[in-house]
């Protein structure tokens, strides 16, 4: 088990026009909308931080039981993820809060630049994830199984209090958790890695 928490910062990933798109909610795209997207992308790229912190424990899974060690949850959907997995990598990834302020900016003056920025949004953390999941494979030099949300099939959002204190998200990466079990800034993700 790594008792450290760990963090890194990533340059801007490979950006997937057709991701921020189908974020949209756009099926096909006109003229207009790919200006307003690659608008939104020019203001809004010098304002994205690409930052993770995380911990690797050792995790043993017996049926909806998972026990990490330092911690233990239930979860039937995430105990068949980590099936045969003897370790996890425990990981939040933030974009950062200026895209929270642009969203928040234009969804009174512009809804759809602000639905842009929120689409451009959910396609960066998303590629910051995936960068850093690559990154991890080469790293333990294993394969790595999909990861796995706190909210994605019966795992509870209740356990967000426990990764937040585990990773020390707020000192870290600058994200937190409020009341309601949502994080600031949004545009950010939590979640289990299994490594095979």
């Amino acid at each position: 088990m790594n008792s450290v928490v760990l963090s890194k910062t990533y340059p801007q990933p490979p950006f997937c026009e057709r991701e921020v798109l189908r974020y949209a909610g756009c099926k096909e795209a006109d003229k207009e909308v790919v200006a307003l997207m690659n608008a939104c992308l020019q203001e809004a790229k010098d304002k994205l931080s690409y930052k993770v912190c995380y911990r690797i424990f050792s995790v043993k899974t017996e049926d909806e039981l998972c026990d990490f060690g330092a911690f233990r949850l239930r979860s039937k959907d995430l105990a068949v993820n980590l099936k045969n997995c003897r370790r996890v990598i425990l990981f939040a990834a933030t974009v950062g809060i200026e895209l929270d302020r642009l969203i928040v900016k234009y969804s009174r003056i512009s809804p759809a630049r602000s639905l842009m920025m929120q689409a451009i949004g959910a396609e960066r953390v998303e590629a910051l994830c995936d960068a850093f999941c690559a990154d991890m494979a080469k790293e333990t030099n294993a394969d790595l199984r999909p990861r796995f949300s706190p909210g994605y099939g019966d795992l509870p959002l209740v356990c967000q209090k426990e990764i937040f204190s585990l990773l020390d998200c707020g000192k870290r990466i600058g994200l937190s958790l409020n009341d309601s079990l949502l994080m600031a800034p949004s545009k950010s993700v939590t979640a289990f890695i299994g490594i095979i």
